[in-house]
């Protein structure tokens, strides 16, 4: 278990809270408990590491609107609820709002473990995620403005010559670049050189390559759509088929 990933549990049931507190505590997880959500709120960032086991039906708050102030406040918990009214329309509400559950208290031990393990799970692949796309963008950061020129013309599928063309370069000038940009950035295929970039979120005309994007409107070059409109699961797809 990730000593850094937390059990927030949130029920304003005393006697309810204490118990389940301590439940999960011998089941191994970590645990932080909160009698009301303001007390969660007090103590929660968007670094948090974790996940959010929380009552629908609160007083101050239901569980659906403290599940909305989190993600506004850009803390991304996965979410599990408890109810104890079997309220089946908010259940639904719950999870389309993206719960990994919603039990009826009180849960059952196998139940309620078994998803907070799934959302502990969520929460490691999401911190995995927002990890790589760092590292992506650290690395993407290495490169010169000429580099992230002739990348961003790479990254959307363009040839040497053509890339030469545009740039005013000579094509051996672009082997050049695209030499150092795969020595700084560790990749050499050319779809992978897309996922990195879509997965960064850098394949935007004005945020990757302003100077570029200014001369292709100036020269009437067209600027292709940016690729982080495709999905990512279509990119990868695409990288497996190029393997």
């Amino acid at each position: 278990m990730n000593p850094s990933a937390t059990v927030h549990l949130v029920d304003d049931d005393c006697a309810f809270l204490t118990a389940t507190s301590r439940l999960l505590t011998v089941k191994g997880f970590s645990v932080s408990a909160f009698d009301s959500p303001t007390a969660l709120l007090s103590r929660v960032s968007a670094e948090t590491r974790g996940c959010l086991v929380t009552d629908l039906d609160m007083p101050d708050m239901t569980g659906l609107q403290l599940q909305a102030l989190l993600r506004l406040r850009g803390v991304g918990m996965p979410v599990v609820f408890l109810t104890g009214h079997g309220d089946i329309p908010s259940s639904v509400q719950a999870m389309r709002c993206g719960a990994v559950d919603c039990l009826e208290k009180p849960a059952p031990t196998d139940q309620l473990t078994a998803a907070i393990i799934r959302a502990l799970e969520k929460d490691a692949e999401t911190y995995a995620a927002r990890m790589r796309i760092q590292e992506h963008r650290r690395r993407l950061a290495t490169l010169t403005e000429r580099e992230r020129e002739v990348f961003a013309l790479v990254a959307r599928g363009r040839m040497n010559k053509q890339i030469a063309a545009m740039l005013g370069i000579h094509e051996r000038t672009v082997k050049l670049h695209r030499t150092a940009i795969t020595t700084k950035l560790g990749v050499h295929a050319v779809a992978q050189l897309a996922v990195l970039a879509s997965e960064a979120g850098l394949l935007e005309p004005e945020t990757l390559c302003p100077t570029l994007t200014s001369r292709a409107r100036t020269e009437g070059v067209p600027v292709r759509r940016p690729l982080r409109q495709t999905s990512f699961r279509h990119v990868a797809d695409l990288v497996r088929s190029f393997s």
